[in-house]
């Protein structure tokens, strides 16, 4: 009875009213850095992005796409990189260095007039976006003999759009996409409304059980999971004394050899009750949330904060040093995942100003 009381006396928590797509729309532009323009247009796309892929449309949650992009692009469906002819020509050589293609060789495939009438080396002097880049490796291969030897099937362009999201990630993640393609899947990305699509999937479309979103932002630069995952790693070198690189990788992929986590694990068989194929059976399972269910991932923590006597982080920002021809100065994960963290408060801060 008494409880019946307590709880007839309760106040009732009033549901938000579900918002219309103007409502979304009129918010997403409210939330944008001031000097972008097209906002209308950015606005629209990033709410389908939003709703065909059932991801919920909070403040925080868009203020996390806008400053993603925000960093990735300065809000630019096909932004310019610098050097970018000149990290290309040397990506060509590279390859034909590898493959003990002559150097003369080379340069003879790229004075070939090539579909638009320019020679290839013209083309590649002059490219200044990632998408002209891939169009030029695109026609290279596909009308040179010499292009075909160089690279296949590889585009060397593995990034693009707004958010600079991997292409292969979209074209994994296609089934859904809401909008007719007329050329690839690949044009796609590069475009405002697949770029964004893409990439707000790959930031927000996977369940986690992060308590920040900063743990998002390293993810999208280091794969799903990989905070979770380097907080793993941290508590597998609290609990066996072993140096491990926070990096997010659990075992070694496509292979069955046992990398550094894995071999660490192992040393812990005995107090975590494991042998080395039940060790792998559930590493193998940290590329999904369930992992956080497996006897492994419990067994560790557990002795880990037996030793250390307190409680441990379940997400680490990864310590990855950034690898790319496009970067030309020392940066990790956790740089990137901090400069975004901090847009995103002043993308929170713009919310609150507008009401």
């Amino acid at each position: 009875m008494l409880a019946v009381l307590i709880a007839g006396c309760a106040t009732p928590v009033a549901t938000p009213p579900e918002r219309t797509p103007d409502q979304v729309r009129s918010e997403i532009e409210q939330l944008m850095p001031p000097k972008v323009a097209d906002r209308s247009g950015w606005a629209r796309d990033i709410y389908v992005a939003f709703s065909t892929q059932d991801i919920a449309t909070t403040r925080e949650n868009l203020c996390a796409a806008l400053s993603v992009t925000e960093q990735e692009s300065t809000f630019q469906a096909d932004p310019p990189v610098a050097g970018l002819a000149r990290i290309a020509r040397a990506e060509i050589d590279r390859r034909a260095q590898s493959l003990h293609v002559p150097a003369f060789l080379v340069d003879a495939a790229l004075g070939i007039r090539s579909s638009n009438g320019k020679t290839y080396g013209e083309r590649l002097r002059t490219v200044k976006t990632e998408k002209g880049l891939s169009e030029i490796f695109d026609d290279f291969v596909s009308m040179v003999p010499l292009g075909r030897q160089l690279f296949g099937g590889f585009n060397p362009v593995r990034t693009g759009g707004p958010m600079q999201v991997s292409i292969a990630f979209a074209q994994s993640h296609a089934a859904d996409y809401p909008y007719p393609v007329a050329g690839t899947l690949r044009d796609e990305v590069f475009t405002r409304r697949g770029g964004m699509y893409f990439g707000i999937g790959h930031l927000l479309g996977y369940p986690a059980n992060y308590d920040k979103l900063i743990y998002r932002y390293a993810d999208f630069n280091a794969g799903w999971y990989a905070s979770r995952n380097a907080g793993f790693q941290s508590a597998v070198s609290q609990a066996s004394g072993i140096t491990l690189a926070l990096d997010g990788d659990l075992i070694t992929p496509g292979s069955r050899n046992a990398g550094q986590t894995e071999l660490a694990v192992r040393a812990l068989g005995r107090q975590i009750e494991m042998n080395d194929s039940a060790i792998r059976r559930d590493l193998e399972r940290g590329d999904t949330l369930e992992f956080e269910q497996t006897e492994v991932y419990e067994r560790v923590f557990a002795l880990a904060e037996r030793t250390t006597r307190r409680t441990l982080p379940r997400a680490v920002l990864p310590g990855i040093k950034l690898e790319s021809p496009k970067i030309t100065r020392p940066l990790t994960t956790a740089w990137f995942a901090n400069r975004v963290e901090g847009r995103w408060q002043q993308c929170m801060t713009r919310g609150s100003a507008g009401g």
